[in-house]
């Protein structure tokens, strides 16, 4: 299967991780639709970790809430984005088609929760949290499979521009007289 996959080209491989993770997002986010009412909530482990039915019109942590379209409208112009300047973003290198692949399957996926109207919101369904002693909650907002994949795609473009960073400082440094 490897041998296959480097076969492909660079732009298959960013679709094929693409593809997979919006097919994850979708397919999880329809379980929660079948099972979970709105703000419906089942715990998985007590105290820790339970599965949610959460509508989101706003962005990571509910910031610009019920501003849907505008930010749909962002999610398109980022892919495009994206898509147009993804040779800058160490397209060649298998990690960072990983990232690309990650970013542009999770963008997809909450794009199209927010387009379409039997939805318009994202739907999040994870939520870890902590009950302290003295009452209520303490958590992480919930979040759904395209948001892991996004907030990883960026995180392995970070950790790849600062390894490019670090190997260029060196070499810029032995040309300078000390």
């Amino acid at each position: 299967m490897i041998a296959g996959l480097r076969s492909l080209s660079p732009n298959q491989r960013i679709g094929i991780v693409a593809l997979a993770i919006f097919a994850l997002d979708q397919l999880t986010k329809h379980l929660v639709l079948r099972f979970l009412g709105i703000q419906e909530e089942r715990v998985v482990i007590p105290g820790f970790f339970k599965f949610v039915h959460w509508g989101n019109t706003g962005a990571a942590w509910s910031l610009f809430r019920n501003n849907n379209g505008a930010l749909a409208g962002i999610s398109a112009i980022a892919l495009g984005a994206l898509w147009a300047f993804r040779r800058h973003f160490e397209a060649q290198r298998p990690a960072g088609q990983l990232a690309l692949g990650l970013l542009f399957g999770g963008i997809t996926g909450n794009l199209l929760d927010r387009l379409l109207p039997s939805r318009n919101h994202v739907i999040d369904f994870l939520r870890f949290y902590l009950e302290p002693r003295g009452g209520g909650e303490v958590g992480f907002p919930a979040f759904n499979v395209a948001d892991m994949a996004i907030c990883t795609g960026v995180g392995l473009l970070l950790l790849l521009s600062w390894q490019n960073d670090s190997r260029r400082i060196p070499a810029a440094a032995a040309g300078k007289p000390s």
